[in-house]
Formats: C-alpha cells, sequence, structure tokens
C-alpha cells in the first residue's frame, strides 16, 4: 500500500516526502476531515444541536436523526459535528501557549547558558512533577469550570515536555558555527535566535507540537468528562461521553460510543502523523 501511494520520485500524491508511511498519510486525510467538518459545522448540521425535545428522547436512528436522539431528544449528528469544533480549537490553544512558552525558555536557555540555562533546568524539573490534571482541577475551582481555564491550566504542565527537547536540540545549535558568524556579523541576539536557530528548531518543534496535541485531545476529553471543560448546553466529546453514561445503563450507548469514537480517530491519528514527523526529524 506505501508503495501506491508513492510516486517514482519518491514522493506520494498528496505531496508528503520520501519515507512517510501510508498509516501517516491516511491520518492526515482524517485531520483534514475534521477540521473541514469543523469549519462547515454550521452549514452541514441537520438540526440545532442544543434543541431540546423531551418527547423524542432516546429516538432511534431514522431518516430525519441519522444517529438517533439523546436523552434530552437532541440530535446526535448535529451535536457530534458541533463537538468537533471544541474538541479541536481546546487543544489546539493549550499547545499553543504552551509551545511558545517553550520556545522561549529554550532559546533563553542556549543562548545565555551559565546561570540561566541551569535555573531554567530546575524549574521545569519542579513543572514535571506537578500533575497537570490537579492543576487543572484546582483552577477550575478557583477561577471557574470553562474550555479556555482547563487549555490555559493544563498548559502549565505541557511546557516541560516540549521546552526540554527543544532545549537540547537549542544547545547544540548555540555551538554550531553558523551562529557564531552570525553574531561577528553584528546581527543581534534576538535576531540570531528568531531568524538562525528558530528555524533549525522547527522540524522537532513540529514533532511536539502534534504529539502534544494527541494528549492534550484527552486530557481536555477528561475534564470535560468530569465537568470542568466545556459546559452544558454547549456539545463536546468528552461532554457526549459523560452524558451517554445514563444512555449506557438504559441500554441507549449511542452517544457514548460514537463520541468515544471521534476522540480516539483524533487521538490515533494524530499519534501517527506526530510518530512519522518525530522520525523523519531524526533522520534529518
Amino acid at each position: 500500500m506505501s508503495a501506491v501511494l508513492l510516486d517514482r520520485a519518491g514522493r506520494s500524491p498528496f505531496g508528503f516526502a520520501r519515507g512517510w508511511p501510508a498509516t501517516a498519510v491516511i491520518a492526515v486525510g482524517v485531520l483534514g476531515f475534521l477540521v473541514l467538518v469543523a469549519l462547515l459545522g454550521p452549514l452541514i448540521r441537520p438540526h440545532d444541536p442544543d434543541t431540546v425535545d423531551l418527547f423524542n428522547a432516546y429516538a432511534p436512528s431514522s431518516g430525519e436523526h441519522l444517529l438517533g436522539t439523546d436523552n434530552s431528544g437532541r440530535d446526535l449528528l448535529s451535536r457530534l459535528i458541533a463537538g468537533a469544533v471544541p474538541s479541536l480549537l481546546g487543544p489546539l490553544l493549550l499547545v499553543s501557549v504552551a509551545t511558545t512558552v517553550s520556545v522561549v525558555l529554550a532559546l533563553t536557555a542556549a543562548w545565555f547558558g551559565g546561570w540561566v540555562d541551569t535555573a531554567i533546568a530546575r524549574t521545569l524539573d519542579v513543572l514535571l512533577a506537578l500533575p497537570g490534571l490537579l492543576v487543572a482541577i484546582i483552577v477550575a475551582a478557583v477561577f471557574g469550570a470553562s474550555l479556555t481555564t482547563a487549555a490555559l491550566a493544563l498548559s502549565i504542565a505541557y511546557v516541560p515536555f516540549i521546552c526540554r527537547v527543544l532545549r537540547a536540540e537549542a544547545l547544540r545549535e548555540r555551538r554550531q558555527p553558523y551562529v557564531h558568524a552570525a553574531w561577528l556579523q553584528g546581527m543581534s541576539s534576538v535576531r540570531i535566535c528568531l531568524t538562525q536557530i528558530l528555524p533549525n528548531l522547527t522540524p522537532t518543534l513540529v514533532a511536539q507540537v502534534v504529539l502534544a496535541l494527541s494528549y492534550a485531545v484527552i486530557d481536555l476529553a477528561a475534564m470535560s468528562f468530569i465537568g470542568l471543560g466545556v459546559q452544558p448546553p454547549t456539545a463536546d466529546w468528552g461532554t457526549m461521553v459523560a452524558n451517554g453514561q445514563i444512555g449506557v445503563l438504559q441500554g441507549q450507548p449511542t452517544e457514548a460510543l460514537v463520541a468515544s469514537a471521534c476522540l480516539v480517530l483524533l487521538i490515533v491519528s494524530l499519534g501517527l502523523v506526530g510518530d512519522a514527523l518525530g522520525e523523519r526529524s531524526e533522520r534529518r
């Protein structure tokens, strides 16, 4: 199958470079489809995802409700489509904040070295010891439960995982001759870090970001599951799994199953793409 996806030049018809497994190409296609569903959600939803119809609770699959309805009579397909937005945006916000902080810390540690590098390394060790979900639960209890609060709180726990890898790569790049040459040409420290060192960290950075996204999906879904993430009646795959518990006990597992399937599909796709990017980064 991999041979079919690669042309004679060693590149896939989707534009990926040589060495990408077919599973990673398929995973990218799945991610693209999920993003497209999230973007076109308001146009393709058959019903309002928040409309309650108690007289139509747990309706079976039909022409009007392709996946049936939940315990409040809300269309499951519409809620599944609407839930794609927070399920994608939440992890993106979390990883964006964690990545920005990680890049700043890694470049600072590599450029100044010495006690600055030591202080940053010890700070990362402390953050690494903090349980992310516990921190998020405490922050949500203090500032109120919401997707934004959960994402920002969890981003603290993601910084050391991303920053430690970037710091090691940045320290290696800092010792390269091209950095010394740029310094002799009169470039400022900020310009060297942003235009010379950072571009060489991009392959590693992208791989770390994609892998972090897969873990962020799990953590934010868990926060929504326990009621500290996305708040009802807003649709989210994590809250749908939690709400579907009632249906499972009553012999109506559709809501929990379809929401869980979407989460698994998203997490596995991100994991496959992250692994492929990581292997490619190591080869580079």
